[in-house]
């Protein structure tokens, strides 16, 4: 572990620099991917994209988010039990930009092939990355919460920038750049991760050791059963498909997928639940836990998306911006900016990408808001509202981001580019309402002996809610956006509704926890 005394990365230990950056270019990669998927898929093959319908691809967008998140239960466990965090790090990084590398290939079969890897790589560098950080401060160490706050806007700065990069590449110059650059995104984030690798110490640098010889040969046999299971059913579902036996499409996969998220949820609660060995202040816990779980579900399911229903809309719906900007003298800057700019008798006119929408959250968070909002928590003290009234206020604001949207919605022509912005900026506001709460909510009120376990189920949470605004985006084109907008958000305001009449039960279920 690295030392208490560690103070070169601006009060922090040198260790964090690297992790920022390694967070960076992730989510560089990660949301730069997403701010041009769904376009791709749905752009006509004549433009350079897939040809799907808006129903088969939001099957297969949702899909790919959801199981990229569902990934980091067995990410987290891979590193515990076998890797350590750093190499489940790396080997993350490392199939991630393989991964995107696949995308930018003309081909459907490395298409899929590279959802796939992103997907396995963000569930071994995700959870992990995040448990590196934790480690490279001691457990009485009073610089924590700053260093995750310096953390997560690396986030937000990746975030910020991809869609502008990505994006502008991905739609005015070819779909497979902008894939490319999320790729060679992810590649510099591994190589100074490698560099730096010296600044963490100890920290997530092995596993954890089993206590007795049994242990291990207990955790190699899990290992097997799992890896074996999963290739099993990938074989067996492949020899099916071949065959004629049954019909394999991007929305049977998704539904069977479905169907395996939701069982697996009611069998983690069940099973908790059932143990008997709670005590009873540890069992209304748990009860609070589940009902933060649900809404951030729920909420999750809305905000998410963002890179499907709202993409589409921007791209569909929104007159984008644009600007005039004369030639130069130069004639191969010229020749750039004809690459992705329409040449006119003085210049040339650029109009704004519809992915550049994907950046404004982010442009919130980084400039502002999210310290405005830590601001307000403490100024209001004891009048600091409590984790369950915070989570219904999320769920307002984000029901608030589509219903807003429904008299655009109905307008015959493009709208204004304001819509979309006060879309996003009330997705923020509710986001800053509900993640980092609930993240806190989840460290404070879990059992210690599963507090892995417990942070592991809000990433199954923000799974399944990736997978339900999928199949909600997969109706954009079969049912009058007005009213598919103004019917996501009364779901989320029902769904508000109810998180507020639980507010007191669920207070007192936490107990002195607030």
């Amino acid at each position: 572990m690295t030392a208490p005394t560690d103070t070169s990365f601006f009060g922090h230990p040198r260790g964090l620099s690297t992790l920022f950056f390694t967070e960076m270019w992730e989510r560089f990669s990660y949301y730069g991917t997403r701010a041009i998927l769904i376009l791709f898929m749905t752009a006509a093959a004549s433009k350079g994209g897939l040809g799907f319908d808006a129903a088969r691809a939001s099957a297969i967008y949702g899909l790919y988010t959801s199981i990229a998140y569902m990934l980091a239960l067995p990410g987290g466990w891979m590193a515990d039990r076998f890797l350590g965090q750093q190499r489940a790090v790396f080997w993350g990084g490392l199939l991630i930009a393989a991964g995107n590398a696949g995308l930018a290939m003309p081909s459907v079969v490395t298409f899929y092939l590279g959802l796939g890897l992103v997907a396995i790589g963000t569930g071994f560098l995700k959870p992990n990355v995040s448990t590196i950080v934790g480690h490279l401060y001691g457990p009485n160490d009073n610089r924590r919460d700053a260093g995750f706050s310096i953390f997560y806007m690396g986030i937000n700065l990746g975030a910020l920038i991809s869609p502008l990069i990505c994006g502008t590449l991905g739609e005015k110059v070819n779909w497979r750049l902008g894939f490319a650059v999320a790729s060679v995104g992810m590649a510099l984030g591994l190589i100074q991760y490698q560099f730096g690798r010296k600044h963490f110490g100890d920290a997530g640098r092995e596993p954890v050791k089993p206590e007795s010889a049994e242990g291990a040969a207990e955790q190699r046999k899990h290992l097997f059963i799992g890896v074996g299971a999963t290739f099993g059913v990938l074989a067996l579902v492949g020899v099916l498909g071949y065959t004629g036996i049954i019909g394999i499409t991007a929305e049977r996969i998704n539904l069977a997928y479905g169907i395996l998220l939701g069982i697996t949820v009611v069998g983690v609660i069940v099973w908790l639940m059932a143990s008997a060995d709670w005590t009873a202040e540890e069992r209304r816990r748990l009860i609070a836990v589940f009902a933060f779980l649900g809404s951030s579900a729920i909420f999750w399911s809305v905000f998410e998306q963002a890179g499907s229903t709202l993409n589409l809309f921007a791209d569909r719906k929104t007159q984008m911006p644009a600007v005039n900007f004369p030639a130069t003298s130069f004639g191969w800057l010229n020749n750039a900016f004809s690459k992705f700019a329409s040449p006119t008798a003085n210049g040339y006119h650029f109009e704004f990408p519809a992915s550049w929408f994907q950046s404004l959250n982010s442009i919130f968070i980084v400039f502002g808001m999210a310290a405005f909002f830590a601001w307000m928590w403490i100024k209001l003290g004891k009048h600091d509202p409590s984790s369950p009234t915070k989570f219904t206020i999320g769920l307002v604001f984000v029901a608030l981001g589509f219903l807003v949207l429904v008299p655009a919605a109905a307008s015959d022509g493009r709208v204004s580019p304001l819509w979309l912005t006060l879309t996003y900026f009330l997705h923020t506001i509710g986001e800053l309402c509900l993640s980092p709460v609930g993240l806190s909510a989840m460290t404070k009120l879990a059992p210690v002996r599963i507090g892995g376990m417990v942070m592991g189920l809000w990433f199954l949470a923000t799974s399944l809610g990736n997978f339900l605004g999928g199949r909600m985006a997969g109706l954009y084109e079969s049912l009058a956006l007005p009213k598919l907008f103004g019917a996501v958000g009364l779901f989320a305001l029902a769904a508000a509704v109810l998180m507020a009449l639980l507010i007191r039960p669920v207070n007192r279920m936490m107990g002195d926890v607030k």
